[in-house]
């Protein structure tokens, strides 16, 4: 695991165009919403309730490196639309467990496709040595991603 920050040589910007680059395409991506009354940040919960499944709320929080208080405002508003539901957890009678719904499911899915839409349309532009890269580039910036 990578303890410190590397170094920017003089000639190599390399770090630095790099954050530049997913910040600016995450940004567009972020756009390209489904339902443009969810936060990013109640879009990115949901997402982590997709992938690791059900969650309490200081499990979602420390996920999604935000406060527990918040997370607990983040769960009441989801909740409030129907996206998730709290159950009761079950060795722990004092804390709750957060399951997404299936209307949160098929959001998540019809924003997927909208957003690989997008993106499929984007990389259109990129001629064969260059879509070949971001392919190669792809489980290294989703390792970068889990680090």
């Amino acid at each position: 695991m990578l303890t410190t920050m590397p170094e920017l040589s003089h000639g190599d910007d390399a770090v630095n165009a790099l954050r530049s680059a997913v910040m600016r395409l995450s940004r567009r991506l972020k756009h390209q919403r489904v339902d443009e009354s969810l936060s990013p940040t109640e879009m990115s919960v949901l997402g982590t309730l997709a992938r690791c499944g059900r969650a309490t709320p200081g499990e979602l929080a420390r996920k999604e490196h935000v406060q527990p208080p918040s997370m607990t405002r983040i769960v009441a508003m989801l909740e409030a639309k129907g996206l998730v539901r709290l159950e009761p957890h079950p060795d722990d009678r004092r804390q709750k467990v957060v399951t997404q719904t299936e209307q949160a499911e098929a959001m998540l899915e019809e924003s997927r496709r909208k957003r690989n839409a997008w993106l499929a349309e984007l990389a259109s532009g990129l001629d064969d040595d260059e879509w070949a890269k971001v392919r190669a580039a792809a489980p290294v910036l989703e390792k970068l991603a889990q680090l």
